[in-house]
């Protein structure tokens, strides 16, 4: 958390807490760990891999890995390229939170003209500000990418968790 931010309080921090518990059930269900595994095959030897961790939490490592808004571009160009469209242009050097915001602005309206939906979205500050609650907006924008990526016909295919299934009693995962 910033110096220069003062610590959330009442509805502020109850929003936060069920964000980062969403992030949990996520993280649970094995999401992240497939959207990092699927964007590393695709980024193969054009992007530094983001190392997965099997155990304990790793949405700092993702978000660290994603934030500069390069490895998005990058995976955004090659889906683009396959469905026959034009790349989008990135700064592949974003040194500083300027670049890196723009960078990330620059995939979500790639992702959008490639096919996802306005609220599938996400905001450049949900990723950068490094922030476990709102990383949960980015893990949900690549799992309905993969999705979309997958209907395209693109390759390597996103290989989603399966959604939790609904029994007579209420929702179940098995």
């Amino acid at each position: 958390m910033s110096a220069y931010r003062s610590r959330k309080a009442g509805i502020a921090l109850q929003i936060q807490k069920k964000m980062e518990q969403r992030y949990d059930e996520e993280e649970a269900l094995g999401t992240p760990e497939r959207i990092m595994e699927w964007m590393n095959k695709v980024l193969d030897g054009e992007h530094a891999p983001c190392s997965i961790n099997k155990s304990g939490s790793q949405w700092r490592r993702l978000v660290f890995w994603l934030r500069d808004g390069t490895a998005l571009c990058k995976m955004i160009n090659k889906l683009r390229a396959s469905a026959g469209m034009k790349e989008v242009k990135y700064c592949s050097n974003a040194l500083t939170a300027f670049i890196a915001m723009e960078n990330i602005a620059t995939f979500n309206k790639a992702a959008g003209e490639y096919g996802l939906k306005d609220e599938t979205l996400f905001q450049s500050v949900d990723l950068y500000e490094c922030q476990k609650g709102p990383f949960c907006n980015v893990i949900n924008c690549l799992n309905i990418l993969g999705f979309e990526a997958n209907k395209k016909g693109f390759t390597p295919k996103y290989e989603a968790v399966e959604a939790p299934g609904r029994d007579a009693e209420g929702w179940s995962n098995t």
